[in-house]
């Protein structure tokens, strides 16, 4: 088995025509660069179903040889997921690394990772993939140890590397299980004060970003590149009808998002799948932007927020000609998209108006009396208003000064009510 180079810059592109579908050959350059490799050469081809052994044919193979050999590339994209046999395989038969489309993504996401959780997030996704890799995978994993009175059976380096794989996958759940605990008393804290979340969902490089940012204020880091944006980040985002909603920034989805990301990111996306409104970012000038509106959609459902209320944001409207901003209604009025560009902040003000209508409460201070045998109010109160202040007298009766929506004044029909 060939050492294996820690980084490869040159990169040879293995793109093929399968009758079972295809990925994007475009899509696949830009996740090389994102990686920070340079793309030499692209290999195309077409094929009924994948080979078993090397994904290619032997014909193709050859001429991936000598493209490596022409290209002096020192490392192999392919933009199809490989099995771990057809990885090493294919390792062995060129001499070079080989990464495939899955392996591709999890390298940019752990270039990108910036916070703690992220990197914890990144780390996961990258065991669970390596450990499908440790199966039948490297034959130089199965020496016995050896030793002074360790003579027999032993432990085979590969059920080594398998146990200690499967430990450090347990550790980072654990504190991830922390993580989640974490941002789930958040939500439940936005929740009880009924401050409504707003989530940014889309294909990745739609303006996700940017977008957050001309809308918060906020300064993020926002670039044309896959994948720029990981970690999640909220903001609170004030309305023209002075109403506060709390704004979600949210990692990009992609075709085929691999499942070990899905996984590792359950509580990054469950931002998403616990928001009261999901704001849906479109290229508006992506020539295959209905195919990203469908690959979208299928994430959403798999982290179950297909039934989330949606408002689609058709951006980079500045890219179309004659495109002008305005805001596309039902037949009963409803909001259903809205045309901007985030870029230039055209539009932007016909979102905000969207997010008021949508948003549109009437909060109301007051101050009302329990007596000692109205503790089930009080406890309704705790969970549905703001309590701003609370004073229990000698007799038991507690005098709360309140911020709550009018919807919910019914419950105070039977409680003496003061106006501030």
């Amino acid at each position: 088995m060939f050492d294996r180079p820690d980084s490869g810059e040159r990169a040879i592109l293995v793109h093929l025509a399968l009758n079972a579908g295809q990925e994007d050959l475009g899509e696949l350059i830009e996740l090389a660069k994102s990686a920070g490799t340079v793309p030499v050469h692209t290999l195309t081809g077409s094929r009924k179903s994948p080979d078993p052994k090397h994904f290619i044919g032997k014909g193709k193979l050859d001429e991936l040889k000598q493209c490596i050999a022409a290209h002096a590339a020192d490392i192999v994209l392919f933009n199809h997921p490989l099995t771990p046999s057809q990885e090493r395989n294919l390792e062995t038969a060129l001499g070079v690394r080989v990464v495939d489309r899955n392996g591709l993504i999890l390298d940019i996401f752990a270039q990108r990772a910036q916070s703690f959780e992220g990197k914890l997030q990144v780390e996961l996704a990258q065991l669970q993939h390596l450990s499908s890799r440790l199966v039948r995978g490297w034959t130089h994993l199965e020496r016995q140890k050896g030793g002074i009175g360790l003579r027999g059976p032993g432990e085979t380096q590969l059920e080594t590397d398998r146990r200690l794989l499967s430990l450090r996958i347990k550790q980072i759940q654990k504190r991830l299980d922390k993580v989640d605990k974490q941002r789930h008393q958040g939500r439940a804290k936005r929740k009880k004060a009924e401050v409504a979340s707003v989530s940014l969902v889309g294909y990745t490089n739609a303006g996700k970003s940017t977008l957050f940012n001309a809308l918060t204020g906020a300064n993020i880091y926002a670039a044309d590149q896959l994948f720029a944006t990981l970690d999640p980040t909220l903001r609170n985002c004030q309305l023209p009808n002075n109403n506060e909603i709390v704004l979600v920034d949210t990692v990009g989805f992609i075709r085929h998002l691999p499942h070990e990301l899905v996984a590792a990111f359950k509580s990054t996306l469950q931002e998403a799948s616990e928001a009261d409104l999901l704001l849906h970012v479109i290229d508006a000038h992506a020539e295959d932007r209905d195919e990203t509106i469908a690959q979208v959609n299928e994430v959403l459902a798999d982290i179950d927020a297909a039934q989330i209320k949606q408002i689609q944001i058709f951006n980079k409207i500045d890219l179309l000609e004659g495109v002008v901003p305005r805001i596309d209604r039902d037949d009963s009025g409803n909001p259903l998209r809205v045309w901007l560009s985030a870029e230039t902040g055209c539009g932007v003000v016909e979102l905000y108006q969207v997010l008021a209508e949508l948003f549109s409460t009437s909060k109301l201070k007051r101050k009302c009396y329990l007596q000692p045998d109205q503790g089930d109010i009080r406890a309704k109160l705790f969970t549905c208003a703001k309590i701003i202040n609370e004073h229990i007298d000698d007799f038991g009766v507690s005098e709360l000064l309140i911020e709550i929506d009018a919807k919910h004044l019914g419950l105070l029909k039977s409680v003496k009510l003061d106006e501030v």
